[in-house]
C-alpha cells in the first residue's frame, strides 16, 4: 500500500506495529525513518522508537545516534515526557568527558521548553534537583575528615546550584508548588530569603488564575479547541511571550491538524518574538502537519525571505509546496503568486538584464504552463480565469522593464482566453497603455473594446469618446462617434428583443395564472352544486330533519380540513351508481372484502374524526414526525412504542384526511424537553421500509429562516461526495473501499423519501489530507461494474424557480431552464389538461374538447378553445 501511496499515515502505523511484533529491527528502523521524513511523529511513536534504540545502544557511537534521535524528537512537538526521558538518558553518559555539563545543558534546554508547563513542569524541576543532589552526595568528604579548601569551595558551589533551582522553581506557577515550598524549608539550613517568598506568593496568585483554565482542559473532551483558545486569550492579555508560546505548543500537540491554529501561532511568532530559529521551526512543522493548506506554505515562504534564508532553500521549499497535494485549483495560483512576488523582490531593475530577472521571467512562463497543463488536467479548470499571473507579468514587463511589446503580447493572450467580453479587462489594458505605451495603441485597444465588450459597452464607449475629445483629431472623433453609435444601437436592439421576450413570458405567466384562477372558481362552483344536489336527494328520499342536520355538520367539518385533493378526484355531479364506477376507474379506493358500508354510516364515521390542533406553546416538548407510510395500521401505537425509549410520551396526534386515511405525519408530545431532544436522534430511522423524518416542532411563519436539513451545504474539505454508485452497494461495502485511504468517520448513503438508494454517498474522513488523497486514488474507480466519480463535498447553491403566486409552484409548461428544488428532478410535462391550455394551432379532435375546424374555415384565425371545467373533463373521460 505504501508503494502506491506514501502519504497514507495509518498504513505507516500499521507497518511499524507489524514489524515491531515480528522483531524485524532493521526494517522497523527503516520504516520509522521513512515516516518521520513525511510526517511529524506523535509523543507515543517517538517514545516507542527511543526505547527500542536505547535497548540496543551499548557502544559510544550508538549512544550518539540515540542523542541525535532525541534531538529530532524534541523538535516535532513540545512533549515534557520526551524531554524528561532525554535528560534521564543523558545521565547514563555522566562518566564520559564533559558528561555532567552535557546533562546540565539538556536539563536547562528542557526547562526552557517545558519548565513553565503548569501540570507537568514540576516533574522536570524535581528530576533536575535530584541530579544535583546526587552530585552533592559525591562531593561530600568522608565522615570524620576535614574538607580541604578546594572541597569546601566545590560543596558551596553545589549547594548554591540547588538553592538556585529551588528559587527558580518557586517563582513559576506550577501545580503542587506548596509541597515544593515545604520541601525547600526542610532542606535549607538557612531561612528562605524574603525575595524568594515574595516571588513564591506572586506565582501562587498566578496559579490561582490559571487553575480554572487547567481544570477546563482536564474535564474537556478532545479536541479541546475552545478551552485552549480561552487559555491562549488569557495568556495574551498577561503578555508573557514564553507562556504564550508554551500554551500554543500544548494546544498544537493535541490539535496538530488544525491549520487555523498553526496560522495564529505563526503570526504571533512573526510579529512578536521574531527569533529566526524558533519562527522557521514553527513554520516548517506547520506545513508538515497540514501540507494541504496553501496559506501555511505562503507564510513559510515569507518568513524565510524575512529572515534572509538562502535562495536555494526557499526554492526547494516552494517545490515541496507544489507537490503537497492542494485540493483546489486556486491554491496553486496563490502559491505561484507568492513565489513570483519573492522572485520579483530579488531583481534589481536598474540593470538592463540580470540573472535574477531571467529567473523571474522563466518562473512566470513556467507558472503559466503549469496552470495550463498540471492544474487544468487535474481539476478541469485553471483556477485563474482572469489570468492574474499573466497580468502581473505584463505589468512587470511594462512598468519595471520598459518592454511594452512583451506586455502587449501577454495581454493579447489574456484576451484570447475568454476575457475580451469584460469591460474591466479592456480598461485594465488601456490604463497600462496609457501609463507606459502610446496614444495609438490606446485608441486601438478601445476600438476593440467597443466591438467586443458585452457586459458594460456604454462604459468603454464613454472612455473612447473621452480619449478622442482630449487628444484625437476631427477624423478620430468622427470615427469614434460612428463606432460607438453603431455599437450602442446594436446593443439597444438586442436589449429590446430580450425585453420583448421577457414581457411575452410574463404575459404567458399571467394568462396561465388567470386560467388557474378560473379553473379554481369553476371547481369551487361545481363542488358547491354537487353538495346541494346530494342534500336535495337525501331530503327528498328521507325527509328527515335529524339526518339533514347530521349531513350539514359533516360538510361543515369537511370544509375545515385541508383542501388538498388526491390525484384523480373529479368534481362532476354523477348519479350514485356512476360514482361507484368513477371510484373504480380512478383507483381512489378499493372495494372491501366484507359487506358494503352504507354511505350514511361512512359519513358518520368520517364525522367522528377529530380535527388535530397543535399548541405552539408546547413546541419545545414536541417533535414533528413525517414521511411515514400512508398504509401504517394504528400509527399511534406504533410510534408510542418507538418513541417510548426517549422518555414519557404524553400524546401522539396522528393526522388523517377527511376519509379517515392516515396522511403520513403526526405530532409526538413528551413530558420533558430532554426527551424531545433525544427523539431527534431517531431521524431517518427505517419504519416499515421508509426513513422516518424527525424534526423540531417549529412554526415556520414565525421562524422563516429555520432549516430542518441537518447536513452542511458548504465546502467541507474533509468530506467526499461520491456519485455513480450501484444501487446495490451497501454502507459496509463502501466503507471497505474507502478505509484504504484513511480513517473513515462516517458514511451517508443518499436515499429518496421512500428509502431507495440514489447511487450517491458522502464519506467523512478524519482530516483534509486523507480526503484529498482519497480523491486522487478513488476517482474513476470501478465498483461492481460502475465507474464512480469522487470529489470534495461542495454542494451547489439551490436555485428555486420563479413562482407565479406565493406558496404554489406553477404546474403549467415552464421554460426548460426552470427546474425543481434538486435540479432536473421535477417533471417538465404539463400537469394541466390540454383542454384548459390555450393552443397556438387548431386541433381537429373533438374528443379532447376542441372545436373541430372545417376545411372551409381553415384560413380563418384559430378559434379560441372551449373552456371546460373539471366536471366536464371527468364526464368526457368516463364517456370515452
Amino acid at each position: 500500500k505504501l508503494s502506491i501511496n506514501a502519504f497514507d499515515y495509518n498504513c505507516h502505523l500499521d507497518l511499524i506495529k507489524l514489524l515491531r511484533q515480528e522483531g524485524e529491527l532493521v526494517k522497523l528502523r527503516r520504516a520509522r525513518q521513512k515516516m518521520s521524513e513525511l510526517f511529524p511523529l506523535t509523543e507515543e511513536i517517538w517514545l516507542d522508537w527511543l526505547k527500542d534504540e536505547i535497548k540496543m545502544a551499548s557502544e559510544i557511537s550508538e549512544r550518539e545516534k540515540v542523542y541525535e534521535l532525541f534531538e529530532r524528537a524534541v523538535k516535532d512537538y513540545i512533549c515534557p515526557e520526551i524531554w524528561l526521558e532525554y535528560a534521564q538518558y543523558s545521565i547514563g553518559g555522566i562518566g564520559q568527558e564533559g558528561g555532567i555539563e552535557k546533562v546540565r545543558s539538556i536539563f536547562e534546554r528542557a526547562l526552557t521548553a517545558v519548565g513553565l508547563h503548569v501540570t507537568k513542569g514540576t516533574a522536570l524541576w524535581e528530576a533536575y534537583r535530584e541530579f544535583e543532589n546526587a552530585i552533592l552526595e559525591t562531593a561530600q568528604p568522608a565522615p570524620g575528615s576535614i574538607p580541604s579548601p578546594e572541597q569546601q569551595q566545590v560543596l558551596c558551589s553545589q549547594l548554591e546550584k540547588i538553592h538556585t533551582l529551588f528559587r527558580r522553581q518557586l517563582g513559576i506557577p506550577l501545580l503542587d508548588m506548596e509541597a515544593s515550598y515545604a520541601e525547600y524549608e526542610e532542606w535549607s539550613e538557612e531561612p528562605i530569603p524574603e525575595t524568594t517568598i515574595k516571588s513564591y506568593k506572586k506565582a501562587l496568585q498566578q496559579l490561582e488564575k490559571c487553575k480554572p483554565y487547567e481544570e477546563a482542559l482536564l474535564g474537556a473532551e478532545t479536541p479541546k479547541l475552545a478551552e485552549y483558545q480561552a487559555y491562549i486569550d488569557f495568556e495574551m492579555k498577561a503578555g508573557d511571550p514564553a507562556r504564550i508560546q508554551l500554551i500554543y505548543e500544548r494546544a498544537l500537540a493535541e490539535n496538530c491538524l488544525v491549520p487555523d491554529l498553526w496560522a495564529r501561532y505563526n503570526q504571533y511568532l512573526d510579529r512578536q518574538l521574531k527569533v529566526k530559529e524558533l519562527v522557521l521551526s514553527a513554520h516548517d512543522r506547520a506545513v508538515r502537519n497540514c501540507p494541504w493548506t496553501v496559506g501555511l506554505w505562503i507564510r513559510y515562504l515569507l518568513a524565510m525571505e524575512r529572515h534572509r534564508v538562502e535562495h536555494s532553500i526557499i526554492s526547494e521549499i516552494f517545490e515541496k509546496a507544489l507537490n503537497a497535494g492542494f485540493i483546489q485549483a486556486t491554491d496553486y495560483v496563490e502559491i505561484w503568486q507568492a513565489y513570483l512576488d519573492y522572485l520579483r523582490r530579488r531583481v534589481d531593475f536598474t540593470q538592463d538584464s540580470s540573472k535574477e530577472l531571467e529567473e523571474l521571467r522563466s518562473a512566470f512562463a513556467r507558472a503559466v504552463e503549469y496552470l495550463k497543463q498540471e492544474v487544468e488536467e487535474r481539476f478541469s479548470e485553471s483556477g485563474d480565469p482572469s489570468c492574474t499571473i499573466m497580468q502581473n507579468w505584463a505589468r512587470v514587463e511594462a512598468r519595471l522593464c520598459n518592454n511594452m511589446q512583451k506586455a502587449r503580447e501577454l495581454w493579447d493572450n489574456i484576451m484570447t482566453k475568454g476575457n475580451a467580453k469584460y469591460a474591466n479587462m479592456w480598461l485594465e489594458y488601456y490604463n497600462l497603455e496609457r501609463a507606459h505605451g502610446d496614444t495609438q495603441h490606446c485608441r486601438k485597444a478601445l476600438h476593440r473594446a467597443v466591438q467586443c465588450t458585452s457586459d458594460y459597452p456604454e462604459h468603454v464607449c464613454e472612455v473612447l469618446l473621452t480619449l478622442e475629445r482630449i487628444e484625437g483629431t476631427l477624423e478620430d472623433w468622427d470615427a469614434a462617434v460612428q463606432k460607438t453609435e453603431n455599437r450602442l444601437a446594436r446593443v439597444n436592439e438586442q436589449r429590446a428583443k430580450a425585453a420583448e421576450k421577457e414581457a411575452a413570458l410574463a404575459k404567458q405567466e399571467e394568462e396561465r395564472a388567470e386560467q388557474r384562477k378560473q379553473a379554481r372558481a369553476e371547481k369551487k362552483a361545481s363542488k358547491k352544486a354537487k353538495k346541494t344536489r346530494i342534500g336535495d336527494k337525501r331530503k327528498a328520499d328521507e325527509d328527515d330533519e335529524g339526518e339533514w342536520g347530521q349531513e350539514e355538520g359533516f360538510q361543515s367539518y369537511q370544509s375545515e380540513l385541508p383542501s388538498k385533493r388526491h390525484r384523480g378526484e373529479g368534481d362532476g355531479v354523477l348519479p350514485e351508481e356512476d360514482m361507484e364506477v368513477e371510484t373504480g376507474l380512478f383507483g381512489r379506493s378499493e372495494k372491501p372484502d366484507g359487506p358494503a358500508i352504507p354511505k350514511e354510516k361512512a359519513s358518520t364515521s368520517r364525522k367522528d374524526i377529530p380535527k388535530v390542533f397543535h399548541d405552539s406553546s408546547k413546541d419545545k416538548v414536541t417533535v414533528f414526525v413525517s414521511n411515514l407510510s400512508y398504509t401504517m395500521a394504528e400509527p399511534e401505537a406504533k410510534l408510542r412504542e418507538l418513541f417510548g425509549s426517549c422518555g414519557e410520551v404524553v400524546e401522539i396526534r396522528a393526522v388523517f384526511n377527511n376519509k379517515g386515511t392516515f396522511r403520513g405525519y403526526c405530532y409526538v408530545q413528551f413530558k420533558e424537553e430532554e426527551a424531545a431532544r433525544q427523539a431527534l436522534a431517531l431521524d431517518r430511522t427505517a419504519v416499515e421500509g421508509r426513513p422516518m423524518f424527525v424534526s423540531p416542532c417549529v412554526d415556520k411563519n414565525k421562524n422563516p429562516d429555520f432549516k430542518v436539513f441537518r447536513y452542511s451545504t458548504t465546502l467541507e474539505k474533509h468530506k467526499l461526495f461520491i456519485s455513480g454508485l450501484p444501487f446495490s452497494c451497501t454502507k459496509e461495502e463502501l466503507e471497505e473501499v474507502c478505509k484504504a485511504h484513511g480513517n473513515v468517520k462516517d458514511i451517508r448513503l443518499v436515499t429518496n423519501r421512500a428509502g431507495k438508494p440514489k447511487g450517491l454517498a458522502y464519506v467523512e474522513y478524519e482530516n483534509e489530507a486523507q480526503a484529498s488523497q482519497a480523491v486522487l486514488k478513488m476517482d474513476g474507480l470501478t465498483v461492481k461494474d460502475h465507474v464512480i466519480k469522487v470529489m470534495i463535498s461542495n454542494p451547489p447553491l439551490r436555485k428555486l424557480p420563479d413562482r407565479s403566486e406565493p406558496g404554489r409552484a406553477s404546474l403549467s409548461l415552464a421554460p426548460r431552464q426552470i427546474y425543481g428544488a434538486r435540479g432536473k428532478g421535477r417533471t417538465q410535462l404539463s400537469m394541466m389538461p390540454r383542454a384548459l391550455q390555450r393552443q397556438s394551432n387548431p386541433v381537429a379532435k373533438a374528443e379532447n374538447g376542441m372545436v373541430q375546424n372545417s376545411p372551409a374555415t381553415s384560413s380563418d384565425p384559430p378559434a379560441e378553445p372551449k373552456k371546460m371545467s373539471n366536471a366536464d373533463f371527468a364526464k368526457m373521460l368516463l364517456k370515452k
